[in-house]
């Protein structure tokens, strides 16, 4: 297959399965109650996304996947969050984790992935391990929060800091470790982010990632028939799949609200034309939406030009993206508020569906990426002449 044969493909792959997922969107619409009540993603969901290939999107090749642009991932991310933000949440998460494992020892890769490509791996990246050095490995211990979609899966990424040396994800397999049930949240109930417990289990040094070997892109998993899209810094990948869903569910806040007011407009919009409160808001939402998903998708452009051209990513840039990517939830936050506060008393009331996204949307504040103050010194300093001070970007 020639390049141009091959970008032809993705490009069908990538608008089949984005036209797949728009479709799906009523019925993740209508199992949003059992997803919160359930506190985990359907499975329904699951099965329906992994039927659409969601979870194959960034997979590479040699294990069935598709290798799709980030882009491409991101549209289909923010479709599902229209739809359900838990389930946009939880099942990106999850699909972004096969960008990890390419860029991990092979080995890895076929402990995974060798019986089942359709194998799903779940996370918890907060540095709260004791690590041990053992022979040809580590012996691993702790407990780690947020593991988003974790019953859905049979493998995990943890995070721990290595002593004398800095930090790595473990790759640890169901049998080493127990979940527990704990995620009782405000927000983005269907997430199913629960606890993951392990106690003194041997992890291989080549189910390991080195966070410095993410930022240099000096990855064991990568050699010179890896796609470019495995020269993207993984960072920029991650930190974008828990920041997307916002957007998706702003569009929705914004969708709910317009058929309120358009309601109680007796169903006449040009009724609404002298109400500048209401007007306006509709505006600023939109003008929002767009600004967000512009950078989103201005920012992926950037860098795969770069790494398709085989140069790398500037850290400057890096971290510019990084500080615009924790800034979508504020930006999201400031879309849903405007709308909540004006939707009507209906809104308030259990199961008001603009109410869930206001609560999903608030919930996704709380994870440590979406909060933009170091980022934001992190920008400022750089671009005074400061020295880097993040190598997760």
């Amino acid at each position: 297959m020639t390049a141009a044969e091959t970008i032809d493909n993705k490009q069908n792959v990538a608008s089949a399965m984005l036209e797949a997922i728009n479709a799906l969107q009523p019925q993740f619409r209508k199992r949003a109650e059992q997803a919160r009540r359930e506190r985990r993603v359907p499975m329904e969901n699951i099965q329906a996304l992994q039927d659409a290939g969601f979870f194959l999107a960034l997979q590479p090749r040699a294990w069935g996947g598709h290798e799709l642009d980030p882009q491409d991932f991101f549209r289909m991310q923010c479709s599902i969050a229209e739809g359900c933000m838990s389930t946009a949440w939880a099942s990106g998460i999850v699909a972004v984790h096969a960008f990890q494992l390419a860029l991990m020892d092979k080995r890895a890769q076929q402990d995974v992935w060798g019986d089942d490509i359709h194998t799903r791996v779940s996370s918890s990246y907060a540095p709260l391990g004791k690590v041990e050095p053992a022979e040809g490995g580590f012996r691993l211990s702790g407990r780690w929060g947020w593991s988003s979609g974790c019953d859905h899966c049979t493998w995990v990424l943890l995070g721990a800091i290595v002593p004398g040396e800095g930090y790595r994800t473990f790759l640890v397999p169901k049998a080493d470790y127990s979940i527990e049930d704990t995620w009782h949240s405000m927000g983005l109930q269907g997430t199913g982010s629960n606890d993951i417990i392990v106690n003194d289990v041997f992890v291989p040094d080549y189910r390991t990632h080195k966070q410095i070997d993410g930022f240099t892109g000096n990855n064991p998993g990568i050699d010179a028939d890896s796609a470019p899209l495995y020269r993207l810094p993984w960072a920029q990948t991650f930190i974008r799949v828990v920041s997307t869903p916002a957007i998706g569910a702003a569009k929705a806040g914004l969708r709910l609200y317009c058929e309120a007011v358009v309601g109680k407009a007796s169903g006449d919009p040009t009724k609404l034309s002298g109400d500048t409160s209401t007007t306006e808001r509709v505006a600023a939402a939109v003008n929002a939406i767009d600004e967000m998903e512009a950078l989103l998708y201005r920012n992926f452009d950037e860098m795969m030009t770069a790494v398709n051209a085989g140069e790398e990513v500037p850290v400057a840039d890096r971290v510019k993206y990084r500080y615009q990517a924790s800034l979508v939830i504020e930006k999201s936050m400031g879309v849903i508020d405007s709308l909540f506060s004006s939707a009507g008393g209906a809104s308030v009331f259990t199961g008001a569906e603009i109410q869930q996204r206001f609560l999903d949307i608030h919930t996704a504040r709380a994870h440590v990426a979406n909060n933009p103050t170091s980022f934001a010194r992190n920008l400022g300093g750089v671009t005074l002449g400061a020295d880097n001070q993040d190598l997760f970007l």
